[in-house]
């Protein structure tokens, strides 16, 4: 990291440089409106200053070719403000396809960062340089706010609720990762490390992590739960939907709605099972808020995206699915 000063922190992702040329338009449109405005007052005032020999004599009249130009142009400015900065937004909030795909907990006062691999950090976060980064966050208390300025990227991180994250690193380096919301009394110090690595060097990190980590060897969650005794999969009928492909699929429930079995469905499975009951079953699952905190939620969804879909016997909601299309 570059002590010198800078009026800018220096652009370090594909987004930066369009987040600049935003707020450099911004603020030489306002600051070029401010000056004329300003400017103007100074020189009526000056102008028509009591006891000045200005002339008054004539009376007011219209000018419509001044009229049209201060509401046409400021029109058209704010329209370019508007188009222009909406194509930046959208691009920020769309990771691409090819993301390589992370988890983020964040709570008082501290991030804790899932890599694909399942390898975690506290605090800092290595990534390979110029592949897009895509980070899945929730608080485990309060709104929190993942920024780095110097990728020009910033997102709430809300209790209860899932949001995305995404940026494309285009230097090596290290970089300021904070909390951009006041999160409480070490608000602060919730601050780490963005490390841009080679790909090569990543790889041989990332090695050398999963080398020495222990999560790859931790038990089944979904077995020390003992969610697998009731979403059984296979020839085996269980008290519940199989879990086995479900990530992704499209569910029917018993009141005729469809939902897709994303991160944010099975949460609320999870904590409000009775919230959204698939066709075909009845309320039969016991909540499990207040027994599992936010990790293990997330530990829980990447292991049913890991399930493998049971081809041998299809479960209710994908029959229902298919009758529908069949019959529309």
């Amino acid at each position: 990291m570059n002590n010198d000063f800078r009026w800018m922190p220096e652009q370090a992702s594909s987004i930066s440089s369009e987040v600049d040329a935003v707020y450099y338009f911004l603020v030489i449109v306002s600051a070029v409106l401010t000056v004329l405005i300003a400017g103007l007052i100074v020189y009526f005032a000056i102008k028509y200053r009591r006891g000045s020999p200005a002339d008054r004599s004539t009376g007011t009249t219209h000018f419509y070719a001044i009229e049209l130009t201060w509401i046409i142009l400021p029109f058209l400015l704010t329209l370019v403000m508007f188009f222009w900065g909406a194509h930046v937004y959208l691009k920020q909030t769309r990771p691409p396809a090819s993301a390589m795909q992370f988890q983020c907990v964040a709570k008082q006062w501290m991030w804790k960062i899932q890599h694909p691999q399942g390898n975690a950090e506290i605090n800092e976060l290595h990534v390979p340089l110029d592949q897009p980064i895509a980070i899945r966050m929730i608080s485990e208390d309060v709104i929190h706010s993942f920024y780095v300025p110097a990728f020009r990227v910033k997102q709430d991180v809300l209790p209860g609720r899932y949001t995305t994250i995404w940026f494309q690193p285009t230097k090596v380096g290290s970089y300021h990762l904070f909390c951009a919301e006041y999160c409480g009394a070490k608000h602060a110090e919730m601050r780490g490390t963005v490390h841009v690595l080679e790909p090569s060097q990543y790889q041989e990190w990332l090695n050398q992590k999963l080398a020495t980590s222990s999560t790859s060897a931790a038990p089944s969650l979904l077995s020390e739960l003992r969610c697998t005794s009731c979403h059984l999969n296979g020839d085996r009928p269980g008290r519940a939907p199989s879990l086995a492909g479900l990530f992704g699929r499209r569910v029917v429930l018993n009141n005729g709605q469809t939902v897709i079995a994303d991160e944010t469905y099975i949460r609320e499975s999870i904590l409000r099972p009775a919230a959204k009951i698939v066709t075909g079953y009845t309320p039969l699952m016991p909540s499990f808020e207040g027994q599992v905190n936010e990790e293990q939620i997330l530990q829980l969804i990447r292991e049913i995206k890991q399930l493998p879909r049971d081809v041998t016997a299809p479960s209710k909601e994908d029959s229902m699915s298919d009758a529908e299309e069949s019959n529309p």
